[in-house]
């Protein structure tokens, strides 16, 4: 099992701009697909964006044009670029990797907050 761990969460005003990072533990060889969920207090998970293995995005609607997600394979970190940050953006954001075989990883989860 590939262990996720990221970083880059905090607080920060309306407008602003914050980049997390998901590093893995080891070179991971048969991800299909991996990206970022968020989950606020009080609502369900929601996925935010993912990016397949051929560099293919895709984004929820609602962060479309302000998030952007990419992928270092040689530093086995992808990142998450999150700009114009609005009040609804403040969730714990989770990444994940879907596997060829085995279960989902995920890592443990990093706090934004965004102050209006």
């Amino acid at each position: 099992q590939v262990q996720l761990v990221e970083s880059g969460g905090g607080l920060v005003q309306a407008g602003g701009s914050l980049r997390l990072s998901c590093a893995a533990s080891r070179i991971v060889t048969d991800s299909i697909n991996m990206g970022w969920y968020r989950q606020a207090p009080g609502n369900e998970r929601e996925l935010v964006a993912t990016i397949s293995p051929r560099l293919t995005t895709n984004y929820a609607d609602s962060v479309k044009g302000r998030f952007t997600i990419t992928r270092d394979n040689a530093r086995n970190t992808m990142y998450l670029q999150m700009n114009s940050l609005e009040a609804e953006d403040t969730a714990v954001y989770y990444c994940f990797i879907d596997h060829l075989w085995g279960p989902r990883s995920w890592g443990q989860g990093t706090q934004v907050t965004v102050s209006s």
